[in-house]
């Protein structure tokens, strides 16, 4: 560490997945690094089981997970539309089931190893562009990170409410594994599969189950500013309507955002990081992946020297281009009246090929083209194909645009309206 360790060379304010990712690599690339949270360090972070591929942990340079931190890896994921509609089988897949809190532990543990300070209940109180004065006392780092989650700390980023998605997550008790087989058995799956049951609340909107080793994990998401039941009402539904399912054991749940990553997260001294960047894979809800590559990316161009105005450049050009194509497809998945959303399981027009590389969130992200395997269900479904040409030419429209994103920070407003003006905002 520094010989004045409140003079640090990177602040992280936030000290859950993301944060503590970035405490990690910073501390293994020999930045001196504080990281601090308003929670103890044993409750920072999300707190349930979290889809994460297996891929990412490779990228970032992390072991991947063991038992009991994995939970499950690769199991068939069977997309149904609505609760009996016909369905999409996901399988030969490498998305792995991850207790979030085992897995923050691990990142916390391994920072402090590389030589981070990380410290909990500790509050940011002020920061004046220089000088963030927390509980823990007053820290002038070089460089501040905003890793404290949905809406920032240091650096606060607005998140539309109808871009909110209010999901709960659980890990129950098997009260009777009978009663569950035939729950599975009766739409064509087997315990320990995951049935995502989508559409059950509006267009984005999902209810996942599996049930395996006598217990039972539930993840359900929703927008209700729409109009539509949140995540926490459609688990507590499902639970009552189904009594093999029993007491909860942990979970959680909070709002997650689905609007376009933020069009700065890097300037001057500070960035931003994970949800309080809006660095979500949106078209299904999850930023647990998105944190641990921002994170790296970040450490990476602090260690070079690019700083925070290369990792900016990097992330916009880079992997935002993705994050915002699928925007617009979550978008336009909200449109889906429960009906749209069987005719395009039963014609075909989701291929399991696409479908699969969405669900674990692959590079080069050419889940758009790779949409041509769905061509002949579109031509089964030529209401949908309608719609959805320009919903993908939107996609196409602005990846590019964060291609060109420009190196003059006095451009980015512009340019922001006009990736507005594509998204169709």
């Amino acid at each position: 560490m520094a010989a004045d360790p409140q003079r640090p060379d990177v602040l992280i304010v936030g000290a859950g997945t993301a944060g503590a990712a970035a405490a990690l690599f910073c501390a293994r690339r020999g930045l001196a690094v504080v990281c601090l949270d308003r929670r103890p360090l044993d409750e920072a972070g999300a707190r349930w089981v979290n889809g994460v591929p297996l891929w990412v942990f490779g990228a970032v340079g992390l072991a991947p997970p063991l038992p009991p931190e994995e939970r499950s890896r690769g199991v068939p994921f069977r997309m149904v539309a609505g609760w009996d509609g016909p369905q999409v089988l996901l399988d030969d897949h490498d998305l792995l089931e991850v207790d979030m809190r085992a897995l923050v532990r691990r990142l916390q543990a391994e920072a402090r190893a590389a030589g981070a300070t990380l410290t909990g209940e500790a509050k940011v109180e002020s920061w004046d562009g220089e000088t963030a004065q927390t509980t823990a006392g007053a820290f002038t780092p070089k460089v501040i990170v905003d890793a404290s989650g949905l809406g920032g700390t240091i650096w606060p980023h607005a998140a539309p409410r109808g871009t909110l998605c209010a999901a709960a997550a659980e890990e129950r008790i098997l009260l009777d594994e009978q009663a569950a087989r035939r729950f599975f058995e009766s739409r064509g799956a087997q315990l320990g599969d995951t049935l995502s049951f989508t559409g059950v609340a509006g267009g984005y909107s999902i209810a996942n189950v599996r049930a395996a080793d006598g217990h039972v994990s539930l993840l359900t998401g929703s927008i209700p500013a729409l109009g539509h039941k949140p995540g926490v009402v459609l688990l507590n539904e499902l639970v009552a309507a189904e009594p093999w399912i029993g007491p909860k054991v942990y979970g959680g749940a909070r709002a997650i955002p689905l609007d376009l990553p933020a069009a700065v997260v890097g300037e001057g001294n500070r960035a931003r990081l994970g949800d309080a960047a809006g660095q979500v894979f949106s078209s299904h809800g999850s930023g647990i992946a998105q944190g641990l590559l921002a994170a790296h990316l970040l450490a990476e161009c602090l260690a070079s020297g690019g700083g925070v105005a290369a990792y900016n450049l990097q992330f916009q050009r880079g992997a935002a281009a993705a994050l915002a194509s699928q925007v617009v497809f979550r978008r336009f998945s909200m449109s889906l009246t429960p009906e749209d959303t069987r005719a395009l399981f039963s014609s075909a027009v989701v291929h399991p090929a696409v479908a699969k590389l969405v669900l674990t969130q692959r590079p080069p992200w050419r889940a758009p083209l790779g949409l041509l395997a769905g061509l002949p269900g579109l031509v089964r479904a030529p209401g949908l194909s309608a719609r959805l040409a320009p919903a993908f030419a939107r996609m196409a429209a602005v990846e590019a645009l964060h291609r060109v994103y420009p190196r003059d920070p006095a451009k980015v407003a512009a340019w922001e309206a006009r990736r507005r003006a594509v998204v169709g905002d």
